[in-house]
């Protein structure tokens, strides 16, 4: 069962490779080479610090890292901080940097390899996300997940054949992997950008004649709000889809009249459900449709879904009652990496369940209107706050730290911490910043910084959270999909 045994790697089936690089076509072949051979995928989040990428390359044992001319210079560190990293693999053009090998030579002396035929149940991928313990969670995905989410993207209409998708998510992120196989399905002509830039996307569509893009609430209104979109042609767009937030009315009236050409499509889900759960489709974005009083809604369920809102003891609630949503599929999860009791609890009764509280009108529309867990949603990015908290509370001033999301005109949420300080101790929210920076991704620093004599308590000692989100949310629709 040994893969690639003529490159002299030494693979065997079923070992994880990993991958840090900004969006391009190397991801297909990443993606469907490492299949082919019978390795199982982790795909890095290439915004994540150097500690936390070396986290997710050792919790789940990834052996093998391809890296491109731009995280190239972070090798040396994770080479330290990593145990199980053993092979670093090239993507640049140039001469490969000293200790990595060179993708191209690779394949340029490669033998073609018989495929491994995995299928059905076989392991696809590990993809990591953020973890209500402080650490990220690797979400292990079958063959049958990803390929049972594509063929629900396909039945849904969300992607149609013979387009052209612009790949500018990054491709760390399931929803943009999912995207990419669904287009692969149906036949679409690829067209990746590095990274989202207003301008560049603009550009993209005009030169290529996208007919399809991916793209977070944020990413829409940048667009459209940018000065040069009058300068470009965007008569191809047909199809936007997106999520991880809702879309605020003023935003998609803004957008539909900037994009008249296109249908926008509301997905919702997570990575633990390859990532789909339901839909909502672009009759419901028009001014006709948002009659209907859809529109704040995440959809209904997705062809291959099944979704409920339970209580507490795992009992489907009434339409109109909040619960959690649970979800069952296909596309649902094997479990988390290693992490027997985290699976056991999320997948109890065959459900997923996904933290997220929410009612279920009576035409099976699904309104969420908070999150079970402390997770915060800023651009897109899904930020646990446990993660900074527990950041902030290593620095040597600090005795306690709370963090919430609290609204961001721009962002959708804002990352904001409430800091009591050990006595006759102080630091600057500066320095604050920059130590938390030192050990979590950037975009989950603070944005903003309160200091405190004493965080509110409850009786059994736990933060009161909504007593800290009180004043930054009275008076708005803390709508959260």
């Amino acid at each position: 069962d040994v893969c690639s045994s003529d490159l002299g790697l030494g693979l065997r089936a079923g070992e994880r490779v990993g991958m840090m690089a900004l969006n391009s076509d190397r991801y297909l072949e990443y993606y469907f080479g490492s299949w082919w051979a019978g390795c199982v995928v982790n795909p890095v989040n290439v915004r994540w610090s150097a500690a936390e990428v070396a986290y997710s390359l050792d919790d789940c044992d990834t052996t093998v890292l391809i890296v491109d001319d731009h995280f190239a210079p972070m090798v040396a560190e994770l080479r330290t901080r990593s145990r199980s990293l053993r092979t670093v693999i090239h993507l640049g053009a140039g001469a490969p940097p000293e200790g990595m090998l060179s993708w191209e030579r690779l394949v340029a002396h490669a033998s073609p390899a018989q495929d491994a035929m995995r299928r059905g149940d076989d392991l696809a991928g590990v993809f990591y996300t953020g973890g209500t313990t402080g650490f990220p969670k690797g979400v292990m995905l079958s063959h049958t997940n990803l390929a049972s989410n594509a063929l629900t993207d396909v039945a849904d209409g969300l992607v149609a054949p013979d387009g052209t998708a612009l790949m500018v998510a990054p491709m760390f992120h399931l929803a943009a992997t999912a995207l990419l196989l669904s287009n692969m399905i149906v036949g679409s002509r690829l067209v990746f950008l590095p990274s989202f830039t207003p301008q560049g996307v603009l550009g993209a569509i005009q030169a290529e004649q996208v007919t399809s893009a991916l793209l977070v609430p944020t990413m829409i209104q940048m667009v459209i709000d940018h000065p040069s979109l009058k300068d470009h042609d965007t008569r191809s767009l047909r199809d936007v889809a997106y999520g991880a937030s809702p879309i605020s009315e003023g935003v998609m009236n803004r957008a539909l009249a900037a994009l008249p050409g296109a249908r926008f499509t509301q997905a919702y889900g997570m990575t633990e459900l390859s990532p789909c759960a339901t839909f909502l489709p672009p009759w419901y974005h028009t001014a006709e449709g948002r009659g209907a009083g859809k529109i704040r809604s995440a959809g209904r369920a997705a062809s291959a879904c099944e979704v409920r809102i339970t209580d507490p003891d795992d009992r489907e609630v009434p339409r109109g009652t909040v619960g959690e949503v649970c979800v069952r599929g296909p596309g649902v999860m094997q479990g988390y990496w290693n992490q027997p009791e985290l699976t056991a609890q999320a997948l109890r009764g065959g459900w997923m369940h996904t933290g997220d509280a929410a009612y279920m009108d009576e035409d099976g529309f699904v309104f969420i209107v908070d999150r079970v867990k402390d997770m915060i949603v800023t651009g897109g990015e899904n930020v646990y706050s446990v993660e900074v908290e527990s950041a902030l509370s290593q620095h040597p001033a600090v005795a306690a730290a709370s963090v919430i999301g609290i609204p961001d005109d721009k962002w959708g949420e804002a990352v904001h911490a409430v800091v009591v300080f050990k006595p006759g101790q102080s630091a600057s929210a500066e320095a604050l910043v920059a130590h938390a920076r030192g050990l979590i991704a950037g975009y989950k620093c603070p944005r903003s910084i309160e200091v405190r004599e004493a965080l509110p308590l409850t009786a059994a000692g736990k933060v009161q959270k909504t007593e800290l989100r009180k004043p930054f949310w009275e008076g708005q629709s803390r709508n959260v999909a």
